[in-house]
């Protein structure tokens, strides 16, 4: 590894392990919610934030936009918003001579930061309005192609698909986000530390350690950093014996899981397995990333067919059942 990069990383790490504390004056506990959330923007990615309604998804979200320093924006989304109050629209505009010309008002999305909170309560006419911001950073209205701010991330708050008022979001808009990060019930000494933190006369304030261009420069350090053939063919191993239809997938495979996760899932684990390795204080991935990874990569690019679902299966136990048996077979090799 060349001496300016391992600088770099070294000292990147040092710089995110102040962004963590900074994040946890706000954030008590969900250590690994907020460690998975760093890494999705140290990749440059987008996030999907699943939980039930008051687990502090959307406290966690501004939290972040002011530690990373972005400017930020929030839209609610519910079953009436349309895909003009997210990307913006022209309107007819009378000069003072008299002349009309339409001009563009720039929507909620041109944000560096946005928080999408709910979004699984729009219409999929809405939530696909998302698509082309997430995957190009740009937006089409009335013909026209606008840049967005760079950086660039989604972090979208959804709640559980069996709560009222909910419309599943489409796979292509699914695989587009880095990872999901399962929001789960505090355990009783961390609820008590949040009752106690948050009904008090003041609140903690957090901290700003990045900035835009800190954060874009830290993103061009998290793709250099050095894999290992052993990782990279453990991550091929476990996306590809998820598919259904691949030669090489174990029963527990073929019998449950109607389709499986494409390339992108492969380097989403690739770009998360050293955005964890840094967060950690490690110059580099191992097979233990690729292992913890599996469930927030692939959870959501997959699905059981209908009989397993029928039968009770989970796909985080299958997930779990790959993972380990591919691992196993790498460390016979």
């Amino acid at each position: 590894m060349a001496e300016d990069l391992l600088n770099e990383i070294e000292t990147l790490g040092e710089r995110l392990g102040e962004a963590r504390k900074a994040v946890a004056t706000r954030i008590i506990g969900q250590d690994r919610v907020v460690e998975l959330a760093l890494a999705a923007m140290l990749c440059g990615g987008h996030a999907l934030l699943m939980g039930l309604p008051g687990l502090g998804k959307t406290r966690l979200v501004e939290t972040l936009s002011t530690v990373m320093g972005l400017t930020g924006n929030r839209i609610q989304f519910t079953p009436d918003l349309m895909p003009s109050d997210i990307l913006g629209s022209e309107v007819l505009e009378t000069a003072g001579d008299g002349s009309r010309a339409f001009r563009y008002i720039e929507g909620p999305i041109f944000a560096q930061l946005l928080m999408a909170d709910e979004i699984n309560r729009a219409s999929p006419r809405t939530q696909s309005a998302l698509l082309q911001a997430m995957q190009e950073r740009e937006v089409t209205v009335a013909g026209q192609t606008r840049k967005l701010p760079a950086p660039f991330h989604v972090l979208a708050t959804q709640n559980p698909i069996e709560q009222e008022g909910t419309y599943p979001l489409p796979e292509a808009q699914l695989d587009r986000f880095l990872v999901k990060i399962d929001v789960e019930y505090p355990d009783r000494a961390t609820e008590r530390a949040i009752v106690l933190a948050t009904t008090g006369g003041a609140e903690a304030e957090a901290p700003t350690i990045f900035d835009p261009a800190s954060l874009i420069a830290a993103q061009s350090i998290v793709r250099r950093m050095p894999v290992g053939d052993s990782v990279v063919d453990l991550i091929l191993d476990l996306v590809r014996a998820c598919r259904p239809d691949d030669p090489d997938a174990p029963e527990v495979v073929r019998k449950h899981v109607a389709w499986g996760p494409g390339p992108r899932a492969a380097q989403s684990l690739m770009l998360l397995a050293r955005a964890q390795a840094l967060l950690e204080g490690r110059l580099a991935p191992d097979p233990g990333d690729v292992a913890s990874l599996a469930r927030p990569v692939l959870g959501h690019r997959m699905a059981l067919s209908f009989a397993a679902r029928a039968e009770g299966i989970v796909l985080e136990d299958v997930i779990d059942e790959v993972a380990g048996r591919v691992a196993r077979v790498e460390k016979a090799a």
